[in-house]
């Protein structure tokens, strides 16, 4: 008889042992997923370990009851990652495998792979290119950051170290922010890699990510690229870790297990002894201060590849305007429309206004469910919640004071693109946002149109801010470039830099002439001021010297313990009670670099119908902050009716 230790994805740490039937004996190996019982469910479990020997203990074996893999679908690394998962995010083993595996049950017979298209590598380098490359290829660090400039030709560099590294034979990571990046990157990369290529993001259905993903178990693939998620691809001979955009916040994962992928592709490099290189053009300021303290080789990228050059950059004050579109950035377009040339305008918020508003009280229309206002979509006549997807009809009598004088304030994407068709009714204008983005092609048709110049003006959020090429480009429009800015986040100035430097970065990518119009109310803010000369340095500079006064990363470490249930009273009670056992562990256990913050409500109260509490920990050391934190939580009890999220390096305290 043979006997089997399998994980199941369960909310706590727990491992089972099954007995193998004589008909599963050649099948049931490590690395497959198996159906067994468990109470009176059938749930998918993880075969870790496999054995003759039946498992100490005087009680009864239940029985594997069927093999879903015809051959292992995680490696003994991906199992040492997700214990190592458990120690910094505080995620059962079982569940971080199920993170990792795509819940396919079988292959599909449609390809994962985005069709190709043709491209052809750069054949004559730039000096910053040929100097990155180099550097790549001679030193013997590790780890390298790529600090160049939008536009100065990073991909080029990546792909031409990743055929390096695959020449050598082994196996290629490239990690972007976004399935937008990763599809229109896809395009360049399947025909110079011999179709050798494989895709992984979210948008592919389980089985086709579960073909993908054997493929590289098997050694078929050469490169993987990928959003976040990608970080996990089951490599048998990984060579090089490339992160495109590396300060993007949607490296990190909202939901359990609350990893970074930037965290666990350092912990994969080290383990699987690959380089790593990670590029932008605004790095974190956490990677800033690894490259100052020289634990990362900094290689500069300063100048455009080409005739491109960093666009002039104007801010315009729009407190005293009426318009989205001030007369300055309406005469720009103009310009740029008779030149035939392409027009993007960002605002980071979708729908038609910001909220929904009493002329008469004064009431703001909000959410039932959050503690957030309504957003006005014009062409649904309805209000909608960013927060939770709660939506309803127009609301027409104020539930405060029964007036019927209602109106939108504020200004979406929505808004912006009604009055620009008012303003410009000759030009062909399409509105890129999450909305839009539903409808499945969408997103690819928009960006093709816009890159052939079928578009002229493209309107959107941060999907058009980052990594997008469009070598048509010639103007950009910031509208409410200060909007990030009144987010009561420490994190707010830095965030709002990069997505302008970031978006400023689409114009004058193949020209001289690129034009940046920033519209503002606060543009003496040093984050707005330091996007217009795009002096990163400098504005770098002075925010690490705030973060070091105030002790916020990257000067300290943080864990965020919230806590969340639908009764508000009990939800404030038991954040309290946790505040003082941290309190009394840190007294007792003489935890002098521990700083407890007091329990309090969230920013956002209240999302999806439960109240949120939550108490901050804070540390200049990861490895006292993560044994004090395993010591107050570990077997601790927690109500069924509440839920605690441990947040390790949170990038948002919302």
């Amino acid at each position: 008889m043979r006997y089997a230790t399998v994980l199941l994805n369960l909310p706590y740490e727990a491992s089972y042992s099954y007995i193998i039937p004589p008909s599963l004996a050649s099948d049931a190996v490590f690395g497959v997923r198996v159906v067994v019982p468990f109470g009176r469910r059938r749930m998918t479990g993880f075969v870790i370990s496999v054995s003759d020997v039946r498992p100490a203990g005087d009680y009864e074996l239940k029985t594997i009851e069927r093999v879903i893999d015809k051959s292992p679908v995680f490696t003994e690394n991906l199992l040492d990652l997700a214990f190592w998962m458990k120690t910094m995010y505080f995620s059962p083993v079982g569940l971080n495998l199920s993170s990792m595996i795509p819940s396919g049950r079988r292959e599909s017979e449609i390809s994962p792979f985005y069709e190709p298209s043709s491209f052809s590598p750069i054949e004559n380098l730039s000096p910053g290119q040929e100097h990155a490359l180099s550097v790549l290829r001679t030193s013997g660090d590790k780890i390298f950051y790529i600090f160049g400039i939008t536009g100065s030709g990073k991909s080029e560099v990546y792909l031409r170290r990743a055929e390096d590294i695959i020449r050598e034979g082994k196996q290629v990571l490239y990690m972007v922010p976004e399935i937008t990046l990763s599809e229109q990157l896809s395009d360049e990369v399947y025909t110079r890699f011999s179709g050798r290529v494989a895709i992984l993001h979210s948008s592919l259905t389980p089985s086709q990510r579960l073909k993908a993903w054997n493929a590289i178990m098997s050694g078929d693939i050469d490169i993987v690229i990928g959003a976040r998620s990608s970080v996990f691809a089951p490599f048998r001979n990984l060579g090089l870790i490339i992160i495109d955009e590396e300060h993007e916040t949607s490296y990190k994962s909202g939901t359990a297990p609350r990893y970074h992928a930037r965290q666990v592709a350092e912990y994969r490099r080290a383990k699987e002894d690959a380089a790593l290189i990670m590029g932008s053009a605004t790095p974190s300021l956490e990677a800033w201060k690894m490259m100052e303290n020289h634990k990362i080789h900094r290689i500069d990228m300063r100048e455009r590849i080409g005739e491109g050059k960093y666009p002039r950059v104007d801010i315009v004050n729009c407190l005293k305007e009426k318009r989205n579109i001030t007369p300055v950035l309406e005469e720009a377009i103009r310009k740029a429309l008779s030149e035939k040339r392409g027009v993007i305008l960002f605002l980071n918020r979708r729908g038609y206004t910001y909220n929904y508003v009493c002329a008469e009280c004064g009431h703001v229309i909000t959410c039932p469910n959050c503690s957030v206002s309504l957003t006005y979509h014009k062409k649904e006549q309805r209000l909608v919640c960013h927060t939770c997807g709660f939506s309803e009809p127009l609301v027409t009598v104020c539930p405060e004071c029964r007036s019927r004088d209602l109106s939108p304030h504020g200004f979406g994407t929505e808004n912006v693109e009604e009055e620009a068709r008012s303003l410009f009714p000759f030009a062909r204008i399409a509105r890129l946002d999450t909305d839009t983005a539903e409808k499945k092609g969408k997103t690819q048709e928009i960006l093709q149109g816009f890159r052939s110049g079928h578009i002229d003006i493209l309107l959107g959020t941060q999907m058009i801010a980052k990594g997008l090429n469009f070598p048509l480009v010639s103007l950009v429009g910031v509208l409410n470039a200060d909007s990030s800015l009144s987010i009561p986040d420490f994190r707010a100035s830095e965030r709002t830099f990069c997505l302008l430097h970031q978006v400023a970065g689409r114009a004058g990518r193949y020209h001289d002439d690129g034009y940046v119009i920033i519209q503002t109310t606060q543009p003496f803010h040093p984050a707005v001021a330091a996007a217009q000369d795009g002096s990163v340095e400098q504005f770098y500079r002075k925010e690490l010297e705030e973060r070091k006064a105030t002790l916020f990363p990257p000067f300290s470490r943080l864990l965020n313990l919230t806590v969340r249930g639908k009764n508000e009273e009990y939800v404030s009670q038991y954040a309290e009670q946790l505040e003082k056992d941290a309190f009394e562990l840190a007294k007792s256990g003489g935890w002098k670099d521990i700083e407890i913050f007091s329990s309090s409500p969230c920013l956002i109260a209240r999302k999806a119908q439960f109240y949120r509490y939550h108490v901050l920990l804070r540390s200049a050391s990861a490895a006292q902050l993560l044994n004090f934190a395993h010591l107050l939580l570990d077997n601790r009890k927690i109500p069924s009716s509440l839920h605690l999220e441990i947040d390790m390096d949170p990038v948002s305290l919302m």
